[in-house]
């Protein structure tokens, strides 16, 4: 009788339980309310609940189940499938979707339609399809991003002609610009790991209302993943487990997470390690980007050995960790509490670009080592988020982090026994507070304040690489630095019509600079620096749909850029025979931009974007000759080298178009594709103008899609304009090296193209498999002003794993 009873009961959950299935988001593992499900006939149907599960009762075996949201590509499956899956069903966002949220304009939700400034958003599944290998090549893959490699272990962006520290790079709304962000190339980026990017949002034009100095050409947010509560009583475990390998470079990455989750709290843990060997270039191009030799210690002499593989770039290869622990507590549904912890560190790696340069005769090397030291960021991020119904607000954020940057460069002359080295740390205070207020009418505000607090610690050291003697040198900062801003910003939301909606902001920010330089290396005419200065900025944008189909956007704004302490403070060689020193007399410059964008969608299966800018730069921060106590040249590190020094020396003007297309000609089959234009002048104080040096050339992908619920594939095109000898930046034309050069033996930029495939392959809902061949027709290109050659054919494998 017992055995009866049981079968019976057993029975019972079988038909109650095992045929509820959920229904999730395969990005962010979290239920999906609302969906559609019912058979072909549609006589039989239900719709998911709250929890996004939902009884599939009376549904056969083997009968095509449909599920369908308005937010989310169509998917068939049967329930025999559906048992194999253990009753979970993954859905996918659709690309072209109208109504896409964003949170970089106001630092809440607001929807894409409703925004007047250009933003493109890149999603973990992109990502994953993609494979990039650091979080600079997220934005590369894009297509609507250039970027510029002084190394294998480089990435610094360009965005509408601007660079380094007139872009803004925040994590989880913590700003990462700091105090020593320098004019030349910036490789921060890469610190930030892109199998934990849940989104990233990338702003086109200025930010400062929102984000205050450095957001003149745009900013970069990047999101990553949380910790996932779960929809159950019961803990909920998950995670992944990825492999990565790339031949061009041998690269090995391995990565994990797990999350563990309860209703009211959660913790996820993400660890991924790569290893890159040295990389090889393509086989067609330029000779004269071959690594033909190379500097080897030989016997306590430095060597010149022939490179048995010039196609291999010796001494770019470079290891890296990355680590990431988020908590999550959510006491009730009105607050969450989250603490994340981040922290990412490189093995020592080669300034490529520095170790091709020539020596003054040109038959040699100019140095024998020069390397970066291991490049450490640390980051603890605190953040409450509470909703409800607050007097002042209906939505408030409070940030607080802490972050830790540590940088070191180590270089050497050919033949030289003394090992010339700068270390550099920076710790980091941050304090926002963001308000989001929804009860007045038709108008949205967003208000708020931030406090930062930057602390620089330089030291310079000479070591004997034979006796290992070591002397203090001249660091490359004033040691004991501080770089701080306080800002308050007010941004609205006004939807005057239901087609038309009017965003304005205003935003002060205060910067404070206090630094004492050591004279016992250079007899600085100064002792220290007490800047004191302010900004004021301000946006207004229209977004308007004069027709359902058709949306037309205007936006004007200003950005500033403060000086920092590497404006103000450093000495360093910029290139062979010359030196920047201080210059204590800076002032902040500013940007003044305006744009149109056109948005048109052509009955769901043509989508054209369209914009088109022009930015103003006036008091520019350029790096021009200067007199040090009345010399136009010094002695540094034992050359005598004509002085230079930051200044408020040019203005600059920054136009151009960027055009996309994506056609969803059916089902399965698509097509994307984008192009960037854009001219820049900077306008010296005598009247000459010359080239910009961080304005990109014309760039452009086309990809050809197809995919249906097990495979996704993209053949796709790259391609680059040239960039000819007149149109060089004065500072580029006299990096001969990097360059090819053209008829009259000058240097250029040649245009390039790449042919490339993809795909990713689902062998079941938690296991896929990727393949892609990158440059497959072997091209040896080198992106403009790039140190590094790029890659030739690469072949590149993933597995990865999700349970």
């Amino acid at each position: 009788m017992q055995k009866i009873i049981f079968f019976i009961a057993f029975l019972f959950v079988q038909i109650v339980f095992a045929q509820q299935i959920t229904v999730l988001d395969t990005d962010t593992n979290t239920p999906i309310i609302n969906v559609a499900v019912f058979n072909s006939d549609k006589s039989k149907a239900t719709i998911t609940d709250i929890n996004g599960t939902c009884i599939l009762d009376g549904f056969r075996l083997k009968e095509k189940i449909i599920f369908k949201h308005v937010s989310y590509e169509l998917l068939k499956k049967t329930k025999k499938q559906l048992i194999k899956q253990d009753y979970k069903v993954f859905m996918e966002m659709k690309p072209n979707e109208l109504d896409e949220v964003v949170m970089s304009i106001s630092k809440w939700e607001q929807q894409k339609k409703d925004i007047p400034n250009k933003i493109t958003s890149i999603d973990a599944k992109s990502i994953s399809f993609t494979a990039p290998q650091t979080a600079a090549d997220v934005l590369q893959k894009s297509g609507k991003v250039f970027v510029q490699k002084s190394q294998l272990g480089g990435g610094s962006p360009m965005i509408r002609g601007f660079a380094t520290n007139r872009l803004l790079l925040s994590v989880d709304g913590v700003r990462m610009n700091n105090a020593i962000f320098r004019g030349g190339n910036v490789q921060n980026v890469i610190s930030i790991d892109p199998y934990t990017i849940k989104n990233t949002e990338i702003i086109f034009g200025p930010g400062s209302v929102i984000y205050g100095s450095d957001a003149i050409g745009g900013v970069m947010n990047f999101y990553t993943k949380k910790a996932t509560f779960s929809t159950i009583d019961s803990l909920a475990v998950m995670g992944n487990a990825n492999y990565r390998f790339s031949s061009a470079n041998m690269e090995n990455t391995i990565h994990a997470d797990v999350n563990f989750g309860k209703k009211k709290w959660a913790l996820l843990t993400s660890v991924t390690h790569n290893r890159f060997d040295d990389l090889k270039m393509g086989a067609s191009g330029p000779d004269s980007y071959l690594r033909n030799y190379y500097v080897e210690r030989v016997n306590n002499e430095d060597k010149l050995v022939n490179n048995t593989n010039p196609k291999k770039q010796v001494a770019s290869g470079y290891n890296q960790i990355n680590v990431m622990q988020k908590l999550a507590f959510k006491p009730n549904n009105n607050l969450k509490l989250f603490l994340g912890t981040y922290y990412s560190e490189t093995s020592d790696y080669s300034r490529y670009d520095r170790l091709i340069r020539p020596n003054s005769n040109g038959d040699g090397l100019r140095y024998g080592d020069w390397y970066y030291g291991p490049q450490k960021w640390f980051m603890a991020n605190f953040q409450l988020q509470k909703k409800g119904n607050g007097k002042f607000y209906d939505g408030l954020k409070i940030t607080t982090a802490y972050q830790h940057f540590e940088e070191s460069r180590n270089s050497r002359n050919f033949n030289a026994l003394d090992l010339v080295s700068t270390k550099e740390k920076v710790d980091a205070l941050s304090a926002n507070i963001d308000f989001e207020n929804k009860k007045i009418g038709d108008l949205r505000l967003y208000y708020g304040g931030e406090f930062i607090f930057n602390k620089v610690y330089s030291n310079g050291l000479e070591t004997n690489i034979e006796t290992k003697e070591t002397n203090v040198a001249a660091s490359r900062y004033p040691h004991g630095a501080s770089w701080k801003t306080v800002a308050a910003y007010v941004n609205g939301e006004y939807k005057a019509k239901p087609n038309f909606t009017v965003l304005s902001g205003l935003r002060y920010s205060h910067v404070w600079i206090d630094a004492d330089f050591d004279t016992s290396f250079y007899p600085f005419p100064f002792d220290n620096e007490r800047l004191s200065t302010g900004a004021l900025t301000g946006s207004l944008g229209l977004s308007w749909f004069p027709k359902k189909n058709l949306q037309v956007t205007f936006n004007g704004s200003t950005g500033f850029r403060s000086p920092n302490i590497d404006d103000v403070g450093k000495v360093f060689d910029s290139e062979p025979g010359s030196v920047v020193v201080p210059n204590p007399d800076l002032e902040p410059e500013y940007a003044y931009n305006v744009e149109l964008g056109i948005h048109k969608n052509i009955k769901d299966i043509v989508v054209l974007k369209g914009a088109t800018f022009y930015t103003y730069l006036v008091d520019a921060l350029v790096r021009r000759d200067f007199n040090f106590n009345g010399a136009s040249e010094i002695n540094y590190n034992g050359e005598l080298s004509n002085v230079q020094a930051v200044q408020n020396a040019a203005k600059a003007y920054v136009y151009g178009f960027e055009f996309g297309l994506d056609a969803y000609i059916s089902e399965n089959f698509s097509i994307t594709s984008n192009i960037t234009f854009a001219e820049g002048i900077e306008e010296e104080e005598d009247g000459t103008d010359t080239p910009a040096r961080h304005v990109s050339p014309t760039f452009g992908d086309f990809h050809v899609i197809w995919k249906n619920q097990k495979i996704k594939t993209d053949i796709y095109l790259n391609y680059n304009g040239e960039i000819a000898y007149n149109d060089l930046a004065s500072s580029e034309k006299n990096k001969e090296y990097i360059y090819a050069l053209d008829a009259n033996g000058n240097p250029y930029s040649p245009s390039w193209h790449t042919l490339n495939f993809r795909s990713q392959y689902a062998i079941s809902s938690a296991l896929k498999t990727s393949l892609g061949i990158e440059n497959i027709t072997n091209q040896r290109y080198r992106t403009y002003s790039s140190g590094i050659v790029a890659p030739g054919i690469n072949f590149i494998l993933g597995i990865g794993y999700k349970f």
